[in-house]
């Protein structure tokens, strides 16, 4: 079974399994003993300190280990925000964020603190400028990943970090790291092990030397007394090993993903209609590629293809657990319904990546088939266009239905209005407010703006106003 989610997680690496072995067998014991054992499990520790310090740009000294990705970047945000409280208590971040900054941004909030979040662009990228214009004279610590998780974008992080004096970057690094070189203007790093093919429960949290940090935690004498608890020496030497190993591949691998990632963005679109690519097509990591396919559940579609045998992830709004947008598509201003995520794991051939294209259109119009949808939109006739009317030409009551349903229904019947005419989609899914904007820059009809579902007959919610093109 193709496994396409290497976002999510990576498989082992071959090198992190063979010396996850051999150090079980040599790293077991407590590496702040002073026995012989202590002090072989103490070299190894040191190694695998020095090996990740030489690939991430750091020294060993600024870096300690953690439980997990997630974990460094609570650590990292709390201690550097917690080092720099004399300046103040403001928090800038963007809003594409992981969720792990976000949630920790709103326990900072909670307990006092202020927080700023920085718009991005429809692909997903900060303007340097715009960012660096969110920072006070009380701001603490700036937050900016290196490539977003669920769409693959590059953030300018250097560029940023230019433009903002002496305020703390810390720089999330978890999809980029062991792919590409980790970017310059970092104050605080973290990075996660399984993302490069190394263990799970290995994470990696940088702090520069001479930047202010003060654990959230209660003091330890383990990790620079940045992270409590004893160290997974074995883990911690396997993601080492395997760091050095896809830092040695990754220019010739990720120049042979980019190639099949394009052959993904470039067929895509022809193969399956109603279809769009997302995320920046140039500055990008080389392995992601991200589309959404209008008028289905991500969830449903995902599942449809691990039925046809291809493992891939999805960033649909709405799945079993939460019911919310994927904050990252919608503050994209990107239709956040029938999202696929595709992230080739090293190794990935040219027949897996066809064989994904020739199953796709397939199992997405399974999914579209009990719609009913035509989805070859008669083109607008211009000598009949007329400037809308107050009222709306049609009401669609979708309210109590979820996303995408409500944009189903729009594109089912906007045929029925005549081109300039308008109709108003009543809805109280919040995931509208983003889905039927972006469904009519996707299809070339005009979002008119929204107001309360009462003026047109509904109970509650809001009313989408669309013009037919």
């Amino acid at each position: 079974m193709p496994y396409f989610d290497a976002a999510s997680t990576a498989p082992l690496h071959p090198v992190a399994r063979q010396a996850l072995i051999a150090a079980l067998d040599e790293g077991w014991a407590d590496p702040a003993r002073l026995h012989r054992s202590a002090r072989q499990a103490r070299m190894l520790l040191d190694a695998a300190r020095e090996t990740v310090a030489e690939a991430l740009g750091a020294r060993a000294d600024e870096l300690s280990f953690t439980a997990s990705g997630t974990q460094a970047l609570q650590l990292g945000v709390l201690g550097a925000l917690r080092g720099h409280r004399r300046r103040g208590a403001h928090l800038v971040h963007s809003a594409v964020e992981h969720s792990a900054v976000l949630h920790t941004a709103e326990r900072w909030e909670a307990d006092g603190g202020a927080v700023t979040s920085v718009p991005v662009d429809r692909h997903g990228r900060v303007d340097p400028a715009e960012f660096a214009a969110a920072v006070r004279p009380d701001t603490a610590l700036a937050v900016l990943q290196s490539a977003n998780h669920e769409v693959g974008t590059l953030q300018p992080v250097t560029e940023t970090a230019a433009l903002l004096g002496d305020v703390p970057l810390l720089v999330d690094a978890a999809q980029s790291a062991g792919r590409l070189p980790v970017p310059a203007g970092w104050s605080v790093l973290a990075a996660s092990a399984h993302k490069w093919g190394g263990p799970a429960g290995v994470g990696v949290l940088g702090v520069r030397k001479g930047v202010r940090f003060s654990s959230a935690l209660p003091a330890d004498d383990r990790e620079g007394g940045r992270v409590p608890g004893f160290p997974n020496v074995p883990a911690i030497v396997a993601a080492a090993a395997s760091l050095r190993a896809v830092r040695a591949e990754a220019e010739a691998e990720g120049a042979r993903l980019r190639e099949l990632v394009e052959l993904i963005r470039h067929r895509v679109p022809r193969l399956v209609p109603a279809v769009e690519v997302v995320g920046h097509p140039e500055l990008r990591l080389p392995h992601l590629v991200t589309f959404s396919c209008l008028y289905v559940d991500g969830e449903v579609l995902l599942t449809a293809l691990d039925r046809a045998g291809f493992a891939v992830s999805s960033g649909s709004s709405c799945t079993s657990s939460t019911l919310t947008p994927s904050h990252v598509l919608a503050a994209m201003g990107v239709l956040t319904e029938g999202n696929l995520r595709v992230s080739l794991p090293a190794g990935t051939t040219r027949a897996e990546v066809e064989a994904f294209l020739g199953v796709l259109p397939r199992v997405v119009a399974e999914v579209r088939a009990p719609l009913g949808l035509d989805l070859d939109l008669p083109a607008a006739d211009p000598d009949r266009s007329q400037a809308p009317d107050p009222a709306p030409d049609l009401v669609l009551d979708t309210l109590g239905k979820r996303c995408p349903i409500p944009v189903i229904e729009l594109a089912k019947r906007i045929g029925e209005v005549a081109p300039g005419g308008r109709v108003a989609v009543l809805s109280d899914d919040e995931a509208a407010r983003h889905d039927i904007p972006a469904w009519c820059e996707m299809c070339g009809h005009a979002y008119a703006g929204e107001a309360p579902a009462e003026q047109y007959g509904g109970a509650r919610g809001t009313a989408y106003l669309v013009q037919r093109a």
